[in-house]
């Protein structure tokens, strides 16, 4: 059966394996998926992202990172959802928490933090807020 939101997928996955203190998640790999992983690696959210494509699905492997025995990820919220797509220009691309945050944002150039998107002009679809 085909998921209808496999982002909603990775981040309540990612929530989920915070809570119960896990290390690492393991989920089938999507491009999408992929890269807002990427992203979150990039901004310091987690400690490793890799795919394995030893089955017949390829997975993804998150290691989930924690600061003194608390998430590094405190908020995790999906805001561009299939049901209603929330896009932005450049001007008027979220600060989550006055810039302490971060907005993983597709644009035409690909997926990226809303600060990568503001440097080089960009605007596009909000997926997911983080902090």
């Amino acid at each position: 059966m085909t998921m209808s939101d496999p982002l909603a997928d990775l981040l309540t996955r990612i929530r989920n394996a915070q809570r119960a203190g896990h290390a690492e998640v393991e989920l089938p790999s999507s491009s999408l998926k992929r890269e807002v992983a990427r992203v979150l690696k990039e901004e310091g959210y987690l400690d490793e992202v890799n795919e394995r494509n030893d089955g017949p699905i390829p997975l993804l492997q998150i290691r989930l990172r924690y600061h003194e025995g608390q998430p590094a990820i405190r908020l995790l919220r999906r805001v561009s959802r299939p049901g209603l797509r929330v896009y932005r220009d450049r001007r008027r691309l979220p600060r989550v928490q006055n810039g302490y945050g971060v907005a993983v944002i597709s644009t035409s150039r690909g997926v990226m933090s809303d600060r990568q998107a503001r440097v080089i002009g960009e605007g596009g679809e909000i997926l997911c807020l983080v902090s």
